[in-house]
C-alpha cells in the first residue's frame, strides 16, 4: 500500500516556517511598515468573500481555535483577530498575593534583571534604558523580575489586568515592526527596543507596588488599542508620547488588545518571584499565576501550616 506523498498547503507553510533562513527572509526582509499599514486596512474589509478567504488562508499558517470565542462568525479578519472569549473561558487566579498572566502566551524569557540588563534570547541581552527610556522607570526595576510573554498568531489577542490596579501613565514609543518570533529574536540585537511599543505603568491597589506592562508591536500588527485611551496607538499616531491616565481595573478585567499576535513584557520590582511552572517555552493562559508578590511566599507558607 502506497503512502500519499502529496504535500498540503499547510504542510508547505510549516516546512517554510521551519526553515529559519527562509522564515526570517519572508517575515523581516520585506517592506515591514508598508505591509503593516496594508494589513491594517485590508483586515477590516467586511466583504464576505474577502473575509472568508482571508480567514481560511490564516488558518493555513496557524492553529486557530474558535471553540472558546464568544461568536463563531466574524464581520472581517480584523473582527476575528480581536475576538472576545465566551463567559467562563478563563479562570482568574483569586490569590491576592499573585499577579495573574495578562494574556494567553508562550513564555519567551524570564528571570531576574541583572542590574539594568535582561535577556531577549540566549546570547542577546538588552538594557532597561533602551526599552523603557525614563530614568525613574529604569531605577524602579533595577535587579527586579521580568517575564516575556509571546502571543502567537492564532492565540486570543486581548490582554487583561494582572491584579487590581490603577493605570496612571502610558508612554508610547514609535519604532519599527520587526517580527518578534524566536527566529528574529536570535538574530536582531535589541529587537524589542527597536519596535513600536507602549509602556503602561500600573500601581497595585492593595500593596502599592508599581508593575509595568510593555506591549510590543510587530510586523502586521496594525494597532495597540487600550480601553482607557481615545486614540489608537499605531505607526500613524501623532499625539503626545507621554499620556497621563486615570483608569482603574479589577484583576482579570480587559485592558486592551493587539490587532494581531505580538509580545507583552511584564516588569516587577525586586522581591517578586516567578510562580511555579514559569519557564522558557512554557504555555500560559490569561488569569493563571505568573508572579508572586514579595510577601506571597510567607503568606502561602502560613496558609499551609
Amino acid at each position: 500500500m502506497q503512502h500519499d506523498r502529496r504535500m498540503t498547503f499547510k504542510d508547505l507553510m510549516r516546512k517554510i516556517g521551519a526553515n529559519e533562513d527562509l522564515n526570517f527572509l519572508l517575515t523581516n526582509r520585506v517592506p515591514r511598515q508598508a505591509l503593516t499599514h496594508f494589513l491594517g486596512w485590508f483586515s477590516k474589509i467586511e466583504q464576505p468573500l474577502v473575509r472568508d478567504l482571508s480567514i481560511a488562508l490564516w488558518r493555513q499558517f496557524s492553529d486557530l481555535d474558535f471553540s472558546e470565542a464568544k461568536r463563531q462568525r466574524f464581520r472581517s479578519m480584523h473582527d476575528c483577530f480581536t475576538r472576545e472569549l465566551k463567559e467562563g473561558a478563563r479562570t482568574i487566579d483569586a490569590n491576592e498575593e499573585v499577579l495573574a498572566s495578562p494574556c494567553d502566551a508562550i513564555v519567551g524569557a524570564q528571570g531576574q534583571i541583572q542590574g539594568e540588563m535582561l535577556v531577549q534570547a540566549k546570547g542577546f541581552p538588552y538594557g532597561l534604558r533602551d526599552l523603557l527610556g525614563a530614568d525613574e522607570t529604569v531605577e524602579r526595576y533595577r535587579d527586579g523580575t521580568y517575564v516575556t510573554l509571546r502571543l502567537t498568531a492564532g492565540m486570543y489577542h486581548r490582554f487583561h489586568a494582572p491584579h487590581d490596579c490603577h493605570v496612571s501613565q502610558v508612554n508610547y514609543i514609535s519604532g519599527d515592526t520587526w517580527n518578534v518570533n524566536p527566529i528574529a529574536l536570535r538574530r536582531i540585537e535589541k529587537l524589542f527596543c527597536k519596535n513600536e511599543r507602549a509602556v503602561i505603568r500600573t500601581t497595585l491597589s492593595r500593596s502599592g507596588h508599581v508593575i509595568t506592562l510593555v506591549p510590543v508591536a510587530a510586523i502586521l500588527v496594525a494597532c495597540i488599542r487600550l480601553h482607557f485611551l481615545d486614540a489608537a496607538l499605531h505607526l500613524k499616531y501623532r499625539g503626545p508620547n507621554v499620556i497621563p491616565c486615570d483608569a482603574h481595573f479589577r484583576k482579570g478585567e480587559e485592558m486592551g488588545w493587539f490587532e494581531h499576535g505580538s509580545t507583552i513584557i511584564v516588569f516587577a520590582p525586586s522581591g517578586f518571584r516567578l510562580c511555579d511552572g514559569i519557564s522558557d517555552g512554557a504555555a500560559i493562559r490569561m488569569g493563571q499565576p505568573l508572579l508572586r508578590l514579595p510577601n506571597g511566599d510567607r503568606v502561602q507558607t502560613m496558609k499551609n501550616l
